[in-house]
């Protein structure tokens, strides 16, 4: 997954890898395998996750 702030910096995430992505960013997934990630806020989950 590619994370892309706001701010202009950019965080490319792997298998295994541990992140803290703030507000203000566009996500995508690269390449055609599943990307699954675990929300620990519950309040970000409920306001921001879709499928």
């Amino acid at each position: 997954m590619r994370v892309t702030h706001d701010d202009g910096t950019v965080l490319e995430l792997g298998p295994g890898d541990a992140y803290v992505i703030e507000p203000g960013h566009d996500a995508e997934v690269l390449g055609d395998e599943r990307f699954v990630g675990f929300e620990f806020q519950p309040k970000a989950a409920e306001e921001y996750a879709s499928q």
